[in-house]
């Protein structure tokens, strides 16, 4: 698999509109400025996020689009990674702004304020199927949703243009894989949770989500291809020894190891089950300092520099 046949599987991709970026609100959350934002990808759409925005006067700072999780919790989404519902080991959204990092936390198509409350499942299945039909995917929104977003970081004067990251975990670590091998402009991603193959998947009758049904896909390759496609961008994937999500990382890494000539892929398996401990948040932490070269620049730091709060 090469970049022109990931792009030829994903399908034709929506059209772009202004950004039309509205603040709604602002909260002073102490070492940053959480806002409340909406924006538009396409025409008549409108994506609501959470913007953080640290209390630093180093500008302009790297900036993370922090991807949620899944959870068969549709009515859940950008709430949760900056800690103002669901799971804390989810908030890395607000701890990477309390580190220093600007992060933007949108809802995922279906998810949250872009759900269908009365329906949500069926109404995540009527955007795959009307995708389909026109010979679309959602993936391809829901990577061209992501472009969108970047666009909208590279526009802040805060946000260093040139130092874009990614986090997720479970569908976002799923999506940590795509995004870079997407978009060239992410140059460090984090992949938490979310490695085990397609053929994996339907060899272990695993449930894949409705976003990363792409007919004809495994005749290309699988994940570990996608992967070789992330170079030059710097690469984690993290995963536990007991997830069914966190299948096939040795193999994905030694496969696509490589490929990896300007960028770094590196691995790590924790006990465990479905999660992103504090101690697997800190390790994606330090990765994305390292290869950002970024010091941080927060006035509360402990003496170890460890922020998980």
């Amino acid at each position: 698999m090469n970049r022109d046949d990931l792009l030829s599987l994903l399908g034709p991709m929506p059209t772009k509109t202004e950004l039309n970026l509205n603040v709604i609100e602002e909260v002073d959350c102490g070492a940053f400025i959480r806002k409340k934002i909406s924006y538009s990808a396409e025409a008549g759409e409108t994506i609501s996020a959470f913007l953080c925005i640290p209390k630093v006067t180093c500008l302009p700072l790297p900036a993370i689009y922090c991807f949620h999780q899944h959870g068969n919790n549709w009515l859940l989404g950008k709430s949760e990674v900056v800690g103002l519902a669901g799971s804390s080991d989810q908030a890395y959204a607000k701890e990477l702004a309390e580190r220093g990092y600007i992060t933007l936390a949108p809802d995922a198509i279906c998810f949250e304020e872009r759900a269908c409350a009365a329906d949500p499942v069926l109404y995540h299945v009527h955007q795959l199927h009307t995708r389909l039909m026109r010979g679309q995917t959602l993936l391809a929104k829901v990577l061209f949703d992501i472009s969108v977003g970047i666009d909208l970081l590279q526009s802040l004067p805060e946000v260093d243009p040139t130092r874009i990251v990614f986090i997720g975990h479970s569908y976002g670590g799923r999506t940590a894989l795509f995004a870079p091998a997407f978009d060239q402009r992410i140059k460090v991603s984090v992949s938490n949770c979310g490695s085990t193959t397609f053929k994996e998947m339907l060899l272990s009758n695993i449930r894949m989500q409705f976003d990363y049904i792409v007919p004809n896909f495994l005749a290309y390759g699988d994940i570990e291809d996608v992967v070789r496609l992330v170079e030059p961008c710097n690469l984690l994937i993290l995963g536990t020894d007991d997830d069914r999500c966190s299948r096939n990382i040795k193999a994905i890494f030694e496969y696509a190891k490589s490929a990896f000539v300007k960028g770094k892929l590196e691995r790590q398996i924790y006990p465990g089950k479905h999660v992103f401990s504090e101690e697997m948040r800190l390790r994606a932490y330090e990765f994305l300092d390292d290869h950002l070269n970024y010091q941080l620049q927060v006035e509360n730091r402990s003496q170890n520099d460890s922020l998980l709060v």
